[in-house]
Parts: structure tokens; sequence; C-alpha cells
């Protein structure tokens, strides 16, 4: 009933706010705001800025004179920047939506990817994890068909590769998560969907809520998914404000995350600064009304840790947080520089220059809960760190991207997942012409070695995962 709520109120929204006045001016700022986010002159040659238009002059920008490209890829000069551009499809094709059809409002789509129910083939058979500190979070492995027949588990011995999808901060499996489950089953992958405590289900059984971008639970529950799964390689997704957990978790394991390439979908970087502005209107009392009720059923144990009067007449998202999270004293009430510490500790960029494994974000220019993207993506990174991969895509809205003659697959979800393909190509290219050069120079360099002391030699420090056999090119693509 919740959901229906929610999709009613969007379309009101989009009955008064997107009238098709609105919509011609809108399209004209667009335009120029590709300009502004255009790539810098030394990138644009080498990097996959010329796959955004073929008319396109190549001298920095996105696009050519009066033309709104329908994906743009922003990322650092490599060796695999360009072997991504060759081998995936999806990075320079998406059809864009005439001025007439739906897919034109980045609302609808929003609500066509996050808020509409979707009755699909997939369900879940649910694991619980207890963690070191008594806690509970839920892993949901994605299956098809008839939920009602026995459990069969998969071997652990099985080489599939495991997708974790960590969905939004609050909880809400998606028609999104849904279809890229779907897709991942279709495609070979062992989807599983990591909830926190107490949300989808979860039973919260200690006085303890995970904080914004603390990754101690699911590094948990990655090290779980490692010992189930061991002969698979780990590839993550993040949805929405769910990439923050994920960004998080990459930056403090930099090398150890035992992940092998990861994607966030309509990430939100900037998350103090969402919080403390919220996204639109209705958009921001749907997610603020979704957490109060999903919290109310702990109401009477969450009086322990927090003022529960003041945690269920918030106003704003920010004061959700701040109750939970940075309140002092019986009231309530936030302690003086608590906000700010808050977020040293959770901001999910904060430690962005340990991320070791490679990252494709894909967003879009009109996405309303992300906001205005000049102010909310942080394109010094896509364009200074190598590990990371921008597609930038010109509608789409909040983890909607619904194209024309899409047909099955979602084009966010395509991307991706060639996106994991072609790392995954890239990385064994790499290490078999290392393994072919390094016959070929065996001859002198074999017998010297052979009389050389082995004190001298350097010890490769042990390491409890795979990481050094998946990793032997010792990032090369970084060149």
């Amino acid at each position: 009933m919740l959901e229906w709520i929610g999709v009613v109120c969007v379309l009101v929204l989009m009955a008064t706010v997107w009238p098709v006045v609105k919509y011609f001016g809108t399209e004209n700022q667009s335009r120029s705001l590709v300009r502004e986010l255009g790539v810098p002159r030394r990138e644009s040659k080498k990097c996959g800025a010329r796959c955004t238009s073929d008319r396109g002059s190549g001298d920095g920008e996105l696009d050519g004179p009066g033309e709104s490209p329908a994906v743009a890829m922003i990322c650092k000069p490599s060796a695999l920047a360009n072997y991504l551009l060759k081998h995936c499809r999806s990075f320079c094709k998406n059809a864009s939506a005439s001025a007439w059809d739906w897919r034109a409002s980045p609302y609808l789509q929003t609500v066509f990817g996050v808020f509409w129910p979707h009755d699909s083939a997939v369900h879940f058979m649910r694991d619980y994890l207890q963690l070191s500190d008594d806690g509970l979070v839920a892993l949901d492995w994605a299956a098809v068909g008839a939920p009602h027949h026995k459990r069969r588990r998969t071997s652990s011995s099985s080489t599939n590769p495991v997708l974790l999808i960590i969905p939004n901060s609050f909880g809400k499996i998606t028609w999104n998560v849904r279809k890229l489950c779907e897709t991942a089953l279709g495609h070979g992958y062992l989807p599983v969907v990591f909830n926190r405590r107490c949300q989808n289900g979860t039973p919260l059984c200690t006085l303890k809520l995970q904080e914004f971008g603390d990754p101690t639970d699911l590094r948990e529950a990655v090290r779980y998914i490692r010992y189930r799964r061991p002969a698979g390689r780990l590839y993550a997704v993040g949805e929405s404000t769910g990439s923050g957990l994920l960004l998080a978790y990459l930056g403090e394991c930099g090398s150890s995350s035992y992940i092998t390439a990861a994607a966030c979908l309509s990430p939100v970087f900037r998350c103090q600064s969402w919080f403390e502005s919220g996204p639109a209107g209705l958009l921001h009392r749907a997610l603020l009304l979704y957490q109060k009720f999903c919290l109310s059923r702990y109401r009477t144990v969450l009086r322990e840790v927090v003022h529960a009067d003041s945690l269920f007449s918030c106003s704003s998202l920010r004061a959700m947080e701040e109750t939970l999270f940075c309140q002092s004293g019986p009231k309530g009430l936030p302690a003086e520089g608590a906000w700010e510490s808050y977020w040293e500790r959770n901001d999910p960029l904060r430690d962005v220059d340990e991320v070791a494994i490679p990252v494709l974000c894909v967003c879009s220019r009109d996405d309303p809960v992300r906001g205005d993207p000049r102010t909310t993506l942080p394109l010094e990174l896509f364009e200074d760190n190598p590990h990371f991969f921008l597609l930038l895509s010109s509608r789409g809205g909040h983890c909607g991207f619904a194209a024309l003659e899409e047909g099955p697959v979602v084009w966010s979800h395509r991307a991706l997942l060639e996106f994991f393909r072609a790392t995954s190509d890239f990385f064994a290219a790499e290490e078999r012409s290392k393994q072919t050069a390094r016959r070929r120079g065996l001859g002198g360099a074999g017998r010297a070695f052979r009389h050389r002391s082995v004190s001298t030699c350097k010890k490769i420090p042990v390491c409890s995962h795979n990481i050094h056999d998946i990793y032997n090119w010792q990032r090369s693509y970084t060149r």
C-alpha cells in the first residue's frame, strides 16, 4: 500500500511541475550543461569522449554545437579505458527518448526504477549472518523458479561469479534491484543482496544501527560470501545511496577487498550536502516516511538509545540521521560538532585514493534525487584517478535508464555487465602477455638467479585471499 501511495504522490508532482513549456526550457539548460561538463582538452583525444558524438571536433567538449550526446564517458586516459571503449558497445549507445515520450521525464524514470511495484520471476533465499557483536544482517540469494521448491545450494566449488548487490541505505528493494538480479542470473552470475540491520525484515538483535558509511558489517558479509563461494570471482554493485557504503568499503579495504570490479548506479557522492539539502519536495517526504515506517517496528526498543518522540517527529532526513547517530543526552539533542564529526568518519570518499580496483559509475544529468550535476558530481575524481570511470547519460532519472528499444535488459545493467566482462578479459590478456614475456626471458636471467643468495630476494607478503592471483598485472591498466 505504501508503494502505491508513493507512486500516486510522484504522479501528482509530475502533473504540476512538468508542463510542456517548462520541458523546452530545461532542454536548453541541459545543452549548456553538457558543454560545462566537457572532458578537458588533454584527455578527450585518448579517452571515451570521442564516442559521445561522431560529429564532435575532439577539442575537449563532449558534443558539437547544439548537440546533446546520449552517453559521455569521463575518465583518465589508460590502457583499460581504451579497452573498455573498444569492447563495451553500450558505453556509446543509449537511444534518447523524444520530447513527448515518458522516458524524457526524469521523475517518471525515477518512479519506474525505484518506486514502481513489479512482479518478477525472481525470488530470494535468505541467509542470516550473525556478526561479531551478535548483530544480524541478511543475505538474499536470488533464484528463478517457484519459491516453495526445496532449496538447493550450489556447490562451494562452483566457478560462477558472485554479484553482490547493495541496495539503497533505506533498505528498499526496488524494481531496479530485482531487474538486475534477473539479468545477472541470465548471464551466469549468482546475485546476492546485502540487507543491513533491521532493514527489509532483518531482525534487530542489538541496540546498534549501521551508520551510513560504516563498512564493518559489509566486511564480515564479504568474508562469508568468499567462504561460501571461494572458487568464483566476486563483483559488487551499489544502488543509489547504497553506493556510499560500497565506496567506503573499497576505500577502507584497498587491495584486500576480495572484489574484482565494482559499479555504482546513480550514486550520491556528496552525501553530507545531500542530507542537508535533501531531494526535491515529495521525493524527500516519501523517503522520510518510508524510513519512519521501517523504524516504527522497533520503536519500543529504540527508546533505550534514542529519543523516540524526536525521532518520529523529524521533518527532514538530516534531522533523522542526527537523532539516530549524533544525539547527546536523554532529550535527543545533537552534540556540538557531532554532525561534522559523523561525516568525517562516514563520507564515502574519505579513503577514495586507496581504492585498488576498477569502479564504474553510471549517472544521468537529469537525476532529481542526486541534484545538479555541476555541484554533485566530483568530475576531478574521474579525471585524475585511473580506477574510476563515469558513464554520464543525457537522461535516465534516478536508477531508471529506460531507453527506446532496450529489450529485456535495462541499458545501465547491460553497461555494468559489459564492464565486468571487459575488465576480466583485459586482466586475463595482461597476465597472458606477461607470462609469455617471462618465458621468453628465462635464458640468462634464470641462471643468474640460481647463483644469487636466497637471503637477498625480497619476500612477497602472504595474503589470505587471492587478490594477488587476480591482479598479477600489477595495475598495468593505469599506464
